[in-house]
């Protein structure tokens, strides 16, 4: 006769491990969890999926043809942190995990690329702005060594979609390249 153990502590995990706000068949992206901090709060008008367009600076005065996009944001740690991915028409694949630290008062955000692997994953740190933008920074020097921040600002929020803008920015602000522009409308809510 087989043991029940593996079907045992599999049922105790089920009873005693309740996550109600994980990804499920009636909610596909997820729930906020009503005892995550407020501010995971700051991307619900971004979950669910959206098609994108995306355009990259190709040098000082060209932009690359325009690449469309599937981007999609969901709620995970059973509803205490976000999750984004995108899928690319050229096949690139790319994602983000998305924490707010309480302590801090910060979103901090990891990002990995199939394109691009790496050992230890890049972070923005950043917050929710009084104009309701998402703006997020890295430290990144320019091509020529100038100290400055990579900033990424999502704008334009809305429950229909939102805009995007990754720039290189000097470290006294005067500075401002953008390097990577999107552009995004909702197909699928929560």
């Amino acid at each position: 006769m087989k043991s029940l153990a593996p079907f045992l502590i599999l049922i105790s995990f089920n009873v005693f491990c309740q996550y109600d706000y994980e990804a499920s068949d009636k909610y596909p992206f997820g729930k906020l969890n009503p005892e995550a901090p407020p501010q995971v709060a700051d991307y619900a008008e971004l979950i669910g999926r959206c098609n994108c367009k995306s355009v990259i600076r190709v040098d000082q005065s060209t932009w690359a043809d325009t690449l469309s996009m599937l981007w999609t944001f969901k709620y995970i740690m059973n509803g205490m942190a976000v999750q984004d991915e995108t899928l690319k028409a050229d096949g690139g694949y790319t994602g983000s995990i998305r924490q707010f630290i309480a302590d801090s008062s910060r979103w901090y955000v990891h990002f990995f690329s199939q394109v691009a692997p790496s050992t230890t994953l890049p972070s923005w740190e950043g917050g929710k702005t009084e104009n309701g933008n998402i703006v997020l920074y890295r430290d990144q020097r320019a091509p020529n060594g100038l100290e400055g921040d990579y900033k990424i600002t999502f704008s334009n929020i809305k429950n229909e979609g939102f805009n995007w803008v990754g720039e290189w920015i000097s470290k006294d602000r005067t500075i401002v390249y953008p390097t990577w522009r999107i552009f995004c409308t909702k197909v699928i809510d929560d």
